[in-house]
């Protein structure tokens, strides 16, 4: 007699992490740009009816003030460092129209920039937001042990050391990742590994700062350092990817000191000619500051980081942590992907499939389940762990066992009630005695005869077909799997999941060689892994990417993203969010350059009237601004987890 047991109910995706959102006018651009558009919104009446000077003078002058003030101090930080930077261009052409009696145009000039710096700041600022949300959940305190249980004491959770012992109650949130010493409950992780529901905690159980406990109390022994624990490993990851800058920044800003050394030496020539043939000085001057103002790169600088930063900001709230925006930028570049088998497309944690007594054993499947179990107990070998998960899961009670004794690589051994029962490599019973092929068969023997074997596999992801299938369909190949495991098991989960190439057996430099040949035919490979075995390929890789729930903390570190909730379908749907990042940034690009171009040729080859250069510009760069800033909108990761 044999049963298969029944599958797990496929679950519904993770619920986002909780926003946390930074109002704008906590930003003190923001308020400074408001100031000065205020300020301008009083005087340009009084000015164009005709008030007197005194009236408006003092609003202008708070306008110039409050919107220039920053990008001032600035660009002389850049200048003692002996570089020019768009901000001191832009206030030198401000200070310019006002001293030719263009002060309303120079007014003008000074607000549009510093609505242009608060979107800049704002994109930042939401980024953060995007992951430090998650600080919220974590208590400020939390209540630790004596080392005999006796005493309580409420220190703050940053306080806490490895090895400490405390005490959460119901309703409490955990204050530090642990493990359950003694109680059971449920506590609510959703934002941390994405379960919808509530997973129970029984002793033995890991636990992670800021989930919510149930209705029972625990008792955490802390295992990580608070500042090493889950939650703030992904703000530092955020704020680490929020201070880098993409390679295309990178060129713009190089290119960006030549260009404005290339305005100024331009705007005093468009100064200097026509005075030199008879011009002017006050239309020479406007000429020049006309020029100064539509030639700075301005849209061009803000072309490329709100978009990356706001992808970024997207997918942390989603579960993915992209380090950089290097990384960001490559991931939609990637056009093959590669993926790991255990704790990849699997679960990477065994569990008991069949159960099967062998005839003459009078033994029924609960009872045999049972006592391999009460001898597995103490043990603490995964699959002795899957078998007494398994017991529990029946809700069978396990009998103590005595005289444990372990062999590594060969099983256990314990007397219970009275019977020597052990626990090990089925051998010749394997073949016979196990339907799927595919799993670990492991005998159970009672007073030396066999009695029933129990087949183990490693659980397929829920969403690995679909992830396999998303892959293909963005990548435009099918993904190649690449593992250490056997031939029949990698056949196995590629049939389950559709893929068509497999490479089994392999040693961590054949998962290298593997990446590095399919870079060396021009593809730039994707490669999806968790453990220590898979930093190399991960480092390999044009884009590397780990699962955080169970990676190791050597391909967490390896890996250009870490996907926090282990959901498989993310990775095809940060792919695609990346591909729109990038093109957000060729459209800015675009936009950008047509704008300085069309103006410059404008202002030198006609006559481009002050304001309407300064609109032109200005609102280039406020349109550039507000372009990046789309990809912070939920609809952008829904529109990337769909593929539309």
């Amino acid at each position: 007699m044999s049963t298969t047991l029944a599958p797990p109910p496929v679950r519904p995706s993770a619920p986002s992490a909780p926003r946390r959102r930074t109002r704008v006018l906590a930003l003190p651009e923001a308020r400074w740009a408001l100031a000065a558009t205020l300020a301008f919104l009083l005087a340009l009446p009084l000015d164009l009816t005709g008030a007197p000077a005194w009236l408006y003078g003092p609003l202008y002058v708070v306008a110039y003030a409050a919107g220039g003030w920053e990008p001032a101090l600035e660009g002389l930080r850049a200048l003692r460092e002996k570089t020019l930077d768009v901000d001191l261009l832009m206030i030198v052409a401000a200070l310019g129209a006002a001293a030719i009696g263009q002060v309303l145009d120079g007014a003008l000039l000074i607000v549009i920039f510093a609505t242009s710096g608060a979107l800049e700041a704002l994109a930042t600022a939401r980024t953060a937001d995007s992951v430090r949300g998650l600080l919220d959940l974590a208590p400020a305190t939390a209540t630790r042990l004596s080392a005999d249980g006796a005493v309580e004491e409420t220190v703050p959770t940053d306080q806490l050391a490895v090895g400490d012992v405390v005490l959460v109650r119901p309703g409490e949130r955990i204050g530090a990742d642990g493990r359950v010493l003694d109680g059971e409950s449920e506590a609510d992780q959703a934002t941390i590994t994405g379960e919808p529901l509530p997973v129970p905690k029984i002793p033995g159980d890991e636990v992670f700062a800021g989930t919510l406990n149930g209705n029972g109390a625990l008792r955490v022994r802390v295992e990580r350092d608070p500042a090493d624990s889950v939650i703030a490993r992904i703000v530092t990851l955020v704020e680490e990817a929020s201070e880098t800058k993409a390679p295309t920044q990178l060129f713009i800003e190089k290119v960006e000191q030549r260009y404005a050394v290339g305005v100024v030496a331009a705007t005093l020539a468009v100064f200097a000619v026509p005075l030199a043939f008879g011009s002017d000085l006050t239309s020479a001057l406007l000429r020049a500051m006309t020029f100064m103002i539509v030639a700075s790169p301005c849209a061009v600088v803000l072309a490329t980081m709100p978009p990356l930063l706001s992808a970024i900001a997207n997918a942390g709230r989603h579960g993915v942590l992209v380090k950089s925006a290097v990384a960001m930028e490559r991931l939609g570049e990637v056009d093959a992907a590669a993926i790991d088998k255990t704790g990849t497309l699997t679960e990477g944690t065994p569990e008991v499939t069949e159960v099967r007594p062998l005839p003459g054993s009078g033994l029924d499947e609960d009872a045999l389940l049972a006592l391999a179990a009460a001898a597995e107990h103490p043990s603490e070998h995964p699959l002795g762990r899957a078998v007494v998960t398994a017991a529990r899961a029946r809700g069978l009670s396990l009998a103590p066992a005595e005289d444990f004794a372990a062999v590594p690589g060969q099983g256990v051994s314990a007397t219970v009630e009275g019977r020597q029962v052990t626990v090990g490599r089925a051998g010749e019973y394997a073949d016979a005695t196990s339907g799927s092929g595919t799993g670990t068969v492991i005998l159970v023997e009672c007073d030396g005869t066999p009695v029933g074997t129990l087949t183990l596999t490693d659980r397929l992801r829920h969403d690995a077909p679909a992830a396999v299938a998303a892959l293909t369909a963005v990548t435009g190949t099918s993904p190649v799997l690449l593992t250490g495991d056997n031939r029949a098991a990698a056949a196995q989960v590629a049939a389950d999941t559709g893929i068509t190439d497999v490479r089994a057996g392999l040693l961590p430099e054949g998962k290298v060689d593997a990446v590095r040949t399919f870079q060396g035919e021009g593809r730039k490979v994707l490669f999806v892994g968790d453990g220590v075995n898979d930093a190399p390929a991960l480092a390999a890789a044009h884009s590397g990417v780990a699962m955080g729930r169970a990676g190791s903390d050597l391909a967490l570190e390896t890996a250009d993203a870490v996907v926090v909730r282990d959901e498989l379908t993310a990775i095809p749907a940060v792919v695609r969010l990346s591909r729109t990042a990038r093109r957000l940034v060729a459209q800015n690009l675009a936009v950008a350059g047509t704008c300085i171009a069309v103006l410059v040729v404008w202002d030198l080859a006609g006559h481009l009237p002050l304001p309407l250069g300064v609109a032109g510009h200005e609102g280039s760069t406020v349109l550039v601004g507000l372009n990046g800033l789309r990809l912070l909108r939920e609809s952008a990761w829904r529109r990337a987890a769909s593929g539309v």
